[in-house]
């Protein structure tokens, strides 16, 4: 059999094989030809590239779509990261911890300022990092974190100097209330120049990192669980209609978050302020952070999201 021929007889074997779904008898009659010749014509299919076969792992379609649909739905890139049905809350915390670990660091580049909003999941993705001096590189802290039991301070301080010291970055802490008792003292202080320095900081930076606040999260979120907010500040937030925050910043359903009235006491950035970093990697884990996650979404809070298979699942669920 000439060559041409020959490939020719393996693509429309190949056909009839794969695509019909035929048996190698059923073709060998139809070409007149053993079963053997058959098989023989679709190795060749295979060795020539006529067939590509590829396999793929259970899961990875369900992934795959996740990825898509919330892409396309909030235009933000999306890393979906599986976990196994049995997986604890921590787990699947750890998980994506570990793969937002690695999104941060591509995107990492010299001389940026980088932006991080203290919490429960970012913790877990400084965790992460790998050692890696980033020459020029500087840190900022996106939102104060000094609480009444004079706790959260010395707790983020740890987080933001590790961020540093795997960098080899400057750290610039921000030694503020995370949630002010007037926002007249926050006025005052947002003038003084210390301050102002921090500020100037946030606007400068190019890359943020920072996960959503959920009331009843399942890993509790530290603005929710670490004496930041006191019964009356929920009462408020509930008859708001806010869901959660980001960056200390309460947010509703709806991703509104202007005239949520605890926002005139909080110290992180808007999802307007936030809007002019370029990018910014919101990392979320836990099913019922889906609805504030949503409302992050809906503000324009992320470019890119590194969230597990539950949560992906759920978000698109809410709709």
């Amino acid at each position: 059999m000439a060559q041409d021929a020959r490939q020719q007889s393996a693509y429309e074997a190949a056909r009839m094989y794969y695509d019909e779904g035929q048996t190698m008898g059923a073709i060998a009659s139809a070409f007149g030809i053993s079963r053997s010749t058959v098989s023989r014509l679709l190795r060749d299919a295979r060795e020539q590239g006529i067939v590509r076969i590829t396999l793929r792992p259970p899961g990875v379609r369900r992934l795959a779509d996740l990825r898509s649909a919330i892409g396309q739905r909030y235009g933000v890139r999306t890393h979906v990261v599986p976990t196994r049905p049995d997986s604890s809350e921590r787990e699947r915390l750890r998980a994506v911890a570990a793969d937002a670990a690695g999104v941060v660091e591509d995107l990492l580049q010299p001389d940026q300022v980088v932006g991080i909003a203290w919490g429960t999941t970012v913790t877990a993705v400084v965790e992460q990092l790998a050692p890696r001096p980033v020459l020029g590189a500087q840190v900022v802290q996106l939102n104060g974190a000094i609480n009444t039991e004079g706790s959260g301070l010395a707790n983020v301080s740890t987080v933001m100097d590790r961020v540093a010291s795997r960098w080899s970055a400057t750290v610039h802490h921000f030694p503020v209330p995370a949630i002010f008792d007037y926002p007249s003292t926050r006025e005052a202080m947002w003038r003084e120049r210390s301050v102002r320095h921090v500020l100037e900081m946030q606007r400068r930076c190019r890359l943020a990192v920072f996960g959503v606040g959920a009331f009843d999260a399942e890993v509790p979120s530290q603005v929710h669980a670490s004496g930041y907010l006191t019964e009356d500040d929920l009462a408020q937030l509930y008859s708001d209609g806010a869901v959660g925050d980001v960056c200390t910043v309460f947010l509703r359903a709806d991703g509104s978050w202007r005239d949520v009235r605890m926002n005139q006491r909080c110290s992180g950035p808007s999802p307007a302020a936030l809007a002019s970093i370029p990018r910014r990697v919101l990392v979320a884990s836990g099913a019922r952070k889906a609805v504030p996650l949503r409302a992050a979404l809906r503000a324009g809070c992320a470019t890119d999201l590194v969230l597990d298979e539950a949560t992906a699942a759920r978000l698109l669920a809410l709709d």
